[in-house]
């Protein structure tokens, strides 16, 4: 995809996300509607200072017009060699960091019979856990839950939380979302 194709693209898509017409946008960045429209279609070849002035309009960063987007899907094989960490009772594998107002982390983990107190992280995070195989005991030190496959908790992990295992084979899947600072 050439320049001029992703550009359109990415400006037809935000344009239309934000709720501005065409003919507003062209105002807000001091050009025609028609050039406005070629730019959108990918048949126009706009100055930089034309894309800083409908970045501006837009109220997003130049290089959200110029990069070409990110996959909507991303695979991740239980083979890939991805960043994992070990704790007394938690095994954790990163699989996805998902940009939402914030970060939320998504990990496959393993949990061991042995009990793990975690501390509070920084306020505002959360966890959601999803049991995908065994059991577990997880949640606030002072409000633990029993989960089964299938099972899920959310919980605010800016106070102190615990996890243990309740049977040989433990798994599920953690979501951490981290607010924006």
């Amino acid at each position: 995809m050439d320049v001029g194709q992703v550009v359109g693209g990415n400006l037809r898509r935000l344009r239309t996300a934000a709720g501005i017409s065409l003919a507003d946008l062209a105002a807000a960045g001091g050009i025609s509607k028609t050039t406005l429209h070629g730019v959108e279609l990918g048949q126009a070849n706009p100055t930089l200072s034309t894309l800083w002035a409908l970045a501006t309009a837009l109220k997003v960063p130049l290089g959200e017009l110029l990069e070409a987007p990110a996959s909507a899907v991303e695979v991740v094989r239980s083979t890939d060699g991805r960043p994992r960490v070990e704790g007394d009772a938690v095994g954790a594998r990163l699989l996805h960091r998902i940009r939402i107002r914030g970060t939320v982390e998504v990990y496959d983990i393993e949990v061991a019979g042995a009990e793990q107190r975690s501390d509070a992280h920084l306020p505002g995070v959360e966890e959601c856990l999803v049991v995908t195989e065994g059991g577990v005991t997880i949640g606030p030190a002072d409000a633990a839950a029993e989960l089964e496959a299938g099972d899920s908790i959310r919980f605010d992990a800016a106070r102190p939380h615990v996890y243990q295992g309740r049977g040989p084979h433990n798994r599920a899947v953690l979501l951490m979302l981290h607010p924006e600072p």
